[in-house]
């Protein structure tokens, strides 16, 4: 038995791997084999793109392309945002701490407990003040909340 075609493990990594190519109604999916409704990149340009282009309205591009009007509007507001990047379905941001050292967790969570008042926002402001690193108040938030986990 041959394994899973490799183009279809690319789309899967990248996070553009239909999970529903049978929705994809549209005339150029069908008629050509350049257009794969397995690429939900390409299915989601498509559409946008025949609404834009084309003229079709929104409901009718949508359907043409086996989604719904409210994912129509989302992926044109993350087209908008982050180009070509924003039609996959990958997670936006990063995937770990990368400027966190283990010290500056641990530092963060001492002066937690030492002052609980702290928001995550005057935590991370002092981190900046005190250690030269620079963090978002979530970051800081998630910190804690892992830690609290931890502890429990």
């Amino acid at each position: 038995m041959p394994g899973p075609h490799p183009k279809r493990q690319f789309l899967g990594a990248a996070g553009a791997l239909s999970l529903h190519p049978a929705r994809v109604l549209a005339p150029l999916f069908t008629r050509h084999r350049f257009f794969d409704p397995m690429d939900k990149v390409q299915v989601k340009y498509e559409m946008l793109r025949v609404h834009a282009v084309d003229g079709e309205t929104v409901k009718a591009a949508a359907e043409l392309f086996g989604y719904t009007r409210q994912t129509f509007y989302t992926t044109l507001e993350s087209f908008e945002q982050l180009g070509i990047l924003g039609l996959t379905d990958e997670k936006r941001g990063r995937r770990s701490r990368l400027k966190l050292t283990e010290d500056d967790v641990a530092w963060v969570e001492r002066l937690a407990r030492s002052d609980p008042e702290l928001s995550g926002g005057a935590i991370a402001q002092r981190l900046f003040a005190e250690r030269g690193v620079e963090v978002h108040r979530r970051t800081v938030e998630r910190i804690l909340a892992a830690a609290g986990k931890k502890n429990r």
